[in-house]
């Protein structure tokens, strides 16, 4: 299983963070020791006096292929839900800085979080997918899939021509503005639409 990020899919972040708007999706990727299993607790990381939330829209990919056109690419993925790409930001301006890879700030044990799956009906993908998180219950990032500056399709097809999808790979598609701080104690919700799809306790 494989776990690929989208970074800078939204203008409004990309600019929040002082980088350029990219002419095609910003890909990296996470091992599967990232995902935060059901029942474990998320504890704030060691390595780390910066730790950043990033809410995102997650896809599950439910179709092996490679090379796949945008105009097929709908076909390679069946669910939807909110996830949480962590970010070690001390880390991660430390690595830009040095011109390094991020990896230790984005891909640590237990950096990535899903919420529970939704299946994606083709009704569903009429309308924006509208998405949020609250800290501590007050609303601190909220999205939408029509803001992205790359869809769905053209992400999953994006990634095929580099990358073989399999069957349970996780496609997180981007954060919108409004990445902070966490702390411990901090009380984490991720919603699609009104549906809560997870609750987290920074410990």
């Amino acid at each position: 299983m494989k776990i690929f990020c989208v970074g800078r899919n939204y203008a409004e972040h990309a600019k929040e963070l002082n980088n350029s708007i990219p002419d095609e999706p910003v890909l990296f990727m996470k091992p599967k020791t990232a995902l935060l299993q059901p029942n474990i607790p998320f504890y704030y990381p060691e390595f780390s006096n910066e730790l950043h939330y990033e809410a995102e829209l997650v896809l599950r990919i439910s179709k092996n292929g490679r090379y796949v056109s945008e105009k097929h690419a709908a076909r390679y993925y069946d669910a939807v839900t909110v996830g949480i790409d962590f970010t070690a930001r001390d880390i991660q301006n430390e690595l830009k800085k040095k011109g390094l890879p991020w990896e230790k700030a984005k891909s640590w044990d237990y950096s990535a979080v899903i919420g529970t799956w939704v299946p994606l009906q083709p009704e569903m993908l009429k309308n924006p997918l509208l998405f949020s998180l609250k800290k501590n219950k007050e609303i601190v990032q909220s999205g939408s899939s029509v803001d992205m500056l790359f869809s769905f399709e053209q992400i999953v097809a994006n990634i095929s021509h580099y990358f073989s999808l399999n069957i349970g790979d996780l496609v997180f598609t981007g954060t919108p503005a409004g990445v902070g701080e966490c702390v411990v104690g901090d009380l984490l919700e991720g919603y699609l639409g009104e549906q809560q799809m997870f609750t987290l306790e920074v410990k």
